[in-house]
């Protein structure tokens, strides 16, 4: 671990800072002061396109960059969009990384997800079981493009010695989450159904699978912290002169879905009953993250799942989300 470097007047891009991830990166950044941040929506530029990419890393040379740009959905998107996911994904972070490479970017951070790990693997996931056992079928496409960005950022470095490494987070929310019932996450799609069923006085509410898989979830805000952290105090060196080639970023506690849609359903405030549809998928049947690395290294969760929720909630009414 390096003593805390002042990035502060470095030109910082952050990938997809339109999204939930990269919007509370740039809030952070900018709550710590950092105010040269180089910022295009993907209208501006195409991620997609390699030469778009090219081009904009030639003309605008950022010194560090942070990939949190990507598509991703939660196990209906997942299942719908196969194709799209692993191409997608795997362009965006190969243009983004090759490019930074080619330009002498001296730092980089890439920010995978939990769905790396073998869908079996031992609890609490550590680090080194990345690539060890099979992959949950529902989200592999997704999983093996952020493997692919993982190992991008890992040979990078042992053939370039590129300052380039990668962080997981385990499954986020948050302000900017996305609440469209076909394409979230679970813990949005509940606060959009159990806030639809109370506002529509509906008595009960269905939820996908049996209620018993058991999932971590990190505040966004957190999560933003930490890659402030990461990038403050982490050089790829410090992740694989330890023999692993990511880090875990996650609040070390879990709960099943059930218990998760009780919490959502009293914060939002429905009284009524919560139904599981067997029929549906489970997905991985737990997946909590050992983060026992990065708390060691001086950095810990500091929201709890229910202050986060309420959060959650009380921005979700405040910008009339439902009516999207």
């Amino acid at each position: 671990m390096s003593d805390s470097k002042n990035y502060k007047e470095k030109k910082i891009y952050i990938a997809g800072h339109r999204g939930m991830v990269g919007s509370a990166i740039q809030r952070c950044l900018e709550n710590s002061n950092y105010r040269n941040l180089i910022l295009r929506t993907s209208s501006e530029l195409n991620l997609i396109q390699q030469t778009d990419v090219e081009s904009f890393f030639k003309s605008e040379k950022p010194e560090i960059v942070i990939v949190a740009a990507a598509k991703v959905g939660g196990i209906m998107a997942n299942s719908k969009y196969r194709a799209d996911f692993i191409y997608d994904n795997i362009m965006i972070e190969s243009n983004i990384i090759h490019s930074a490479h080619e330009t002498g970017v001296e730092k980089l951070i890439f920010l995978g997800s939990s769905c790396i790990y073998p869908k079996l693997a031992p609890q609490p996931i550590k680090e080194e079981y990345l690539l060890t056992d099979s992959l949950e079928f529902t989200n592999e496409p997704y999983a093996i493009a952020k493997i692919s960005g993982i190992k991008l950022c890992e040979n990078y470095y042992r053939q370039y010695g590129d300052n380039y490494f990668s962080a997981m987070p385990t499954n986020l929310y948050g302000q900017n989450d996305n609440f469209n019932l076909e394409t979230s996450h679970v813990l949005p799609a509940l606060i959009r159904k159990f806030h639809e069923a109370k506002n529509n006085g509906h008595s009960d509410v269905t939820i996908w699978g049996t209620g018993t898989p058991k999932r971590e979830f990190l505040c966004v805000d957190d999560l933003a912290e930490a890659i402030v952290f990461l990038l403050e105090k982490v050089e790829a060196e410090d992740i694989y002169g330890k023999g692993i080639s990511q880090i875990n970023i996650g609040s070390g506690v879990d709960l099943t879905i059930g218990e998760l849609a009780q919490l959502v359903a009293d914060v939002v405030g429905f009284k009524g009953k919560i139904v599981y549809d067997n029929s549906k998928p489970d997905g991985t049947p737990r997946k909590l993250m050992d983060v026992s690395r990065i708390n060691n290294l001086g950095w810990k969760y500091k929201t709890s799942l229910k202050e986060g929720v309420e959060k959650t909630y009380a921005w979700f009414n405040s910008h009339k989300v439902e009516k999207l």
